[in-house]
């Protein structure tokens, strides 16, 4: 993963300080999460990179779509924002046709160091690179963004919520200021104690800069998202650690994670053509459909059917309802056509 803008709601005493700044040092600080060494974040929870190799085969689709409508430029720029240990980039590289491959730069932006065997193609960096003529796509990473939480206490104000490191949490002072202002307009809170909303102030300013990097091209974002009239009421923050959702403690042990108001990132950058539609609807759209194969193929070839039955499964578990299929995909074109259609 890489960090977005470091910040604060303030610290108080006896160890208690906002979430934001917790978060911050528990997933990115000096031994924070993402910058252990090992298997990575594959390792504590499952992504749609890591449930099939599908995943890979249609970034790299979207990409040609990207290429043809760019005009095909000599250099094609891949760059692939919290690249957790390469997979989605090495994924993506194999699956591209050759022509196409031999004009990519593929980019990989991760805080952790530089995976062993990792094809000596793909750059290795710690931020977007600027100028970018491509595609930019960022899985899994806005959720990854720390933000504050925000709590209405017995009178109906909204709150900062203070964390100590043990996941112990008080209320702070009231919110304010840009912080006030965006719960005013995206998440704002009735004032019946106890309601909870994360402060995606942060999510929008990363984004915003994210789509900054691009002199013409496609930004993705794909994340557990909500927007308006659909948000929750107590708020999503939650933690994984070894494959199993857990207490959201930022001692530096597990992922700390929230789902993303993708409506608010998509207004941030104040370009036209955005576009928020499901997982489900977006690999649709570039050739994953979960469909099975056709029964004759078990007769005529039936390894070939036994494969084509394992990626109707893979597809189907990509799409799914309730489950990845629900992720946002938030396509922000710069320069560029739609490459989604629809």
């Amino acid at each position: 993963m890489t960090a977005g803008t470091a910040g604060t709601a303030g610290t108080a005493g006896d160890g208690f300080r906002g979430w934001r700044e917790a978060a911050q040092e528990a997933l990115y600080g000096p031994d924070g999460f993402y910058r252990r060494p090992g298997t990575g974040p594959a390792g504590h929870f499952r992504t749609s990179v890591h449930a099939s190799p599908l995943y890979a085969d249609a970034v790299a689709r979207l990409l040609c779509r990207v290429d043809e409508a760019l005009g095909r430029p000599a250099a094609l720029d891949f760059v692939d924002l919290a690249a957790g240990r390469g997979e989605l980039v090495t994924g993506v590289l194999g699956a591209l046709p050759a022509d196409v491959a031999d004009r990519v730069r593929p980019c990989a932006v991760e805080l952790a160091a530089r995976p062993d065997g990792l094809d000596g193609r793909i750059v290795w960096r710690d931020a977007p690179p600027e100028g970018i003529m491509g595609l930019l796509f960022a899985n899994e990473w806005l959720d990854n963004v720390p933000v504050d939480v925000a709590e209405t206490d017995a009178s109906g104000t909204p709150r900062y919520v203070l964390v100590r490191a043990d996941g112990a949490e008080r209320l702070g002072e009231p919110v304010a200021g840009a912080d006030a202002g965006w719960l005013d307009r995206w998440w704002p809170l009735p004032p019946e104690e106890g309601l909870r909303a994360e402060i995606g102030l942060p999510r929008d300013r990363a984004w915003a800069a994210a789509v900054g990097a691009l002199e013409r091209g496609v930004a993705v974002a794909v994340d557990y998202a909500h927007t308006a009239g659909a948000r929750p009421p107590f708020g999503t923050l939650t933690a994984f650690r070894e494959g199993r959702e857990t207490a959201p403690v930022p001692d530096g042990s597990r992922d700390l994670t929230a789902h993303v108001a993708l409506d608010a990132c998509a207004a941030a950058p104040a370009l036209p053509g955005a576009r928020l539609l499901t997982q489900r609807d977006a690999l649709r759209s570039l050739g994953v459909t979960g469909g099975r194969p056709p029964l004759a193929l078990a007769g005529s070839d039936p390894a070939g059917y036994v494969r084509a039955l394992a990626a109707a499964g893979e597809a189907a578990e990509l799409t799914a309802p309730g489950s990845l299929g629900d992720f946002g995909w938030l396509v922000q074109p710069v320069g560029a056509e739609d490459v989604l259609g629809g």
